[in-house]
């Protein structure tokens, strides 16, 4: 086909092959194009459109708390992401709370399926463990075995999500600096001592048989355990609501955390 020119030839080159390919090669392309090509790292992260594997590892626990007659058991079930990759990782997938008593029956039904929800929705879900920690019973808490205080038995359950997420690397405990750990070890045994000492003070000069109902007097004051028996007479720390803080030299120390506060 002609073409007709009808203005003033001002220069003219002879484009090569090798030109063309230049200028196909420089082209621009859209972004959306390149992003696309881009190589993408296939990890799967958690979201609500994943669906239930037929087995899942699970996890029970038993939860025994005078608010109620008969011990609750609470299971949660992960699910493994990424299998066998650098990238594996487990994430909760659902949680049941089964037990003889059928007073919180309905609450206990609605909570864990809120929260089955919540696990495959995805995302952080570690905000429940300060929610639910956070709920207070009108009628007052309790204190579990080894001292801790429970301020309801929502609470409870909060506190056991925790150290589930704990175990799976949901959520990285803040150990105890070596510094913090000599000091909680130094005051216990400085403490233990003390206890011998007003034990030997108040022991009667001739042996004296108690009753069966009598209690030694030297019980009272004695610690055992390694960490998670502390003395009876020991009050509640506002730090880490363990029923371990006993008075030292006129202020009062925590033997679980350390805390201590004088005046």
């Amino acid at each position: 086909m002609a073409v007709k020119i009808e203005k003033k030839i001002t220069g003219y080159a002879v484009v090569s092959a090798e030109d063309k390919n230049k200028a196909v090669a420089g082209a621009s392309i859209a972004r959306d194009t390149a992003e696309a090509e881009l190589p993408v790292a296939d990890v799967i992260q958690m979201h609500e459109r994943i669906e239930r594997p037929e087995v899942l590892i699970g996890s029970t626990y038993k939860i025994k708390s005078p608010l109620v007659e008969h011990a609750m058991y609470v299971t949660i079930n992960d699910i493994v992401l990424n299998a066998g990759s650098e990238h594996e990782q487990r994430r909760p997938f659902e949680i049941f709370v089964n037990s003889k008593s059928m007073e919180h029956f309905q609450w206990i039904v609605a909570l864990t399926r809120i929260m089955s929800a919540v696990f495959r929705k995805g995302g952080d879900v570690t905000f429940l463990v300060d929610e639910m920690k956070a709920v207070f019973d009108p009628k007052g808490g309790y204190f579990k075995a080894g001292g801790v205080y429970m301020p309801s038995l929502v609470a409870e359950l909060g506190s056991i999500i925790e150290e589930h997420l704990k175990s799976i690397g949901m959520i990285v405990d803040a150990d105890l600096s070596p510094a913090q750990r000599a000091l909680i070890a130094e005051k216990r045994a400085a403490y233990e001592q003390r206890s011998k000492k007003n034990a030997e003070i108040t022991q009667p000069l001739e042996p004296i048989d108690y009753d069966a109902n009598m209690e030694d007097p030297a019980e009272d004051i004695a610690v055992t355990g390694d960490g998670t028996s502390f003395p009876p007479s020991a009050s509640m720390c506002h730090k880490c609501s363990t029923k371990a803080v006993v008075i030292m030299d006129g202020c009062a120390t925590c033997l679980n955390c350390g805390y201590s506060k004088c005046g």
